[in-house]
């Protein structure tokens, strides 16, 4: 079972309060729309090779989201990266509906991609 943390605790995480490496868990099109301030993109299809790249270490404390309490992807790419060994991975349930019902403001377009297309 994945660990999950709060709108408060992310919040303090993109405000670069705590170290942790953000993972947007969806399609580039839906990151490019709009994702998190300092999150990255990293869909599920090629998440192992992405995590080796990005992923400073195991150690790195890592957060995944994705579109919210119904999207699985954040659970599923959490899931995963502790079976690759990273020891402290965390889930934001609530994901972009949570983070847009709190008035939060979102960054655009696609920046440095973490996944390239074969």
């Amino acid at each position: 079972m994945s660990r999950e943390i709060s709108l408060e605790t992310v919040q303090q995480l993109v405000a670069g309060l705590h170290p942790a490496l953000v993972l947007e868990i969806l399609p580039p099109e839906h990151y490019a729309r709009e994702h998190l301030p300092g999150a990255l993109n990293m869909p599920l299809n090629g998440l192992d090779a992405a995590a080796e790249r990005v992923i400073p270490s195991q150690d790195t404390p890592v957060v995944t989201y994705c579109s919210g309490p119904t999207c699985a992807n954040s659970h599923i790419a959490a899931r995963r990266l502790s079976e690759l060994g990273y020891r402290d991975v965390r889930v934001f349930t609530g994901g972009k509906s949570a983070w847009r019902d709190a008035g939060f403001v979102f960054e655009h377009g696609a920046g440095e991609p973490v996944m390239r297309s074969a």
